[in-house]
């Protein structure tokens, strides 16, 4: 199953529509939840789906008719049902352990909504605009290159621009060869992103790095607007929304140069080898060190290995994750020999057992190359399965 996103073109009557349905589904949302919250669990021992139900019926049967409410009945009721089931989604989430206790959605974050069409799945044809079901035509910035069948499809907000993204149910058809099929360490790293066992080296353009100078002077630049408060009654004033806004439109930049490095090379890895050897590192753990924080965080390390386990299997690709407590580092790759007195700022290592003097990460991926398969604690990719995401 592929995810297709696109960014609308818009004009101010749409983008207020779009803006109004979002505002919508947010309103329901924390409805549900706020009643939710004030259940007594004790004495009503339903399941959280029923309680939903139950709360999604008093909504629809009570609230909708009262005279304030009228406004809900001029808008989509695909929004609010799938309010009510991303609200469903956001407990079993909570209850597998997979994510916190839902929160209450709030206006100044992104805002997003979901509709879909009641009476099964939609014809896109290829074309400069799309037909959202309940919701009207709209044009698109990157014209669709096929027509698609979809029944879901998801409006959100991200940094003033609108986007609808829809999922498309297809096989991704595997490769019949790679271009290398040896076994290939990748060793990620802090001053060079990835180093392969065969010597390639991949630099990450660190986008918030290059970037941070320029959002801290700007940030300085507006520090005596009235940004807003909250707890102080503090409304924002006109020139902070704009301040926001355009710091939202940097930021958006950021992330989108990180997305666009990391898929491509995620996507050429699968596309160029045939079997890959990854580290299970603990991303969290480092985040914790404030000194390699920022670094790792603009690297998106963990994006990159979700997105290769998920790829390899598209592109025929075996990956093996090795466990994260293997000396890849601090073992010699030419005669096994540890060393323990290996420190962050030595780049290059030096054994002294056999007097191999090779680069740190160089000597790692070649590590990770040769690592027993006693140390690998997941493989993907064995058992082909088309599970490809986009």
């Amino acid at each position: 199953m592929y995810a297709i996103k696109l960014e609308l073109k818009l004009n101010n009557k749409e983008r207020t529509q779009l803006a109004q349905h979002a505002g919508y589904s947010r309103f329901v949302y924390n409805y549900a939840l706020g009643l939710y919250n004030q259940i007594d669990h004790k004495e009503y021992k339903l399941s959280t789906s029923k309680k939903l139900d139950t709360i999604k019926k008093v909504f629809t049967n009570y609230t909708k008719k009262e005279k304030e409410y009228q406004w809900c009945n001029k808008l989509s009721s695909r929004v609010y049902q799938n309010a009510f089931r991303s609200l469903k989604s956001a407990f079993s989430r909570f209850f597998i352990g997979l994510g916190g206790y839902p929160r209450f959605k709030r206006k100044k974050n992104n805002c997003s909504f979901t509709v879909d069409s009641s009476n099964g799945k939609v014809l896109l044809p290829a074309g400069k605009s799309i037909k959202v079901p309940t919701m009207g035509t709209f044009r698109l910035k990157e014209p669709l290159k096929n027509s698609y069948v979809s029944q879901t499809f998801t409006i959100s907000r991200i940094a003033d621009k609108w986007y609808v993204s829809f999922a498309v149910e297809a096989e991704k058809i595997s490769p019949l060869y790679h271009e290398i099929t040896k076994a290939v360490g990748i060793d990620l790293g802090v001053k060079t992103f990835a180093t392969l066992s065969d010597g390639s080296t991949i630099e990450s353009p660190m986008p918030y790095r290059k970037a941070r100078t320029k959002l801290a002077n700007f940030q300085f630049q507006n520090r005596h607007k009235q940004l807003g408060s909250r707890k102080l009654g503090i409304t924002t004033s006109n020139n902070a929304r704009k301040y926001f806004k355009k710091l939202a439109k940097k930021h958006d930049k950021v992330a989108k140069i990180r997305a666009d490095f990391l898929q491509k090379t995620t996507t050429d890895l699968c596309r160029r080898y045939a079997r890959l050897r990854i580290e299970n590192l603990n991303i969290s753990g480092m985040m914790a060190n404030h000194k390699l924080a920022a670094a790792v965080g603009d690297l998106g390390a963990y994006e990159f290995k979700r997105q290769l386990l998920y790829k390899a299997e598209c592109f025929g690709t075996k990956v093996d994750v090795i466990d994260q407590w293997y000396p890849s580092s601090k073992g010699c790759s030419n005669c096994g020999a540890i060393k323990s007195d290996l420190t962050l700022s030595d780049r290059l290592f030096k054994c002294n057992e056999c007097g191999l003097t090779i680069d740190r990460d160089l000597n790692a991926s070649i590590r990770l190359e040769k690592a027993p398969d006693e140390v690998v604690v997941n493989r993907v990719g064995y058992t082909q399965i088309n599970a490809c995401g986009q």
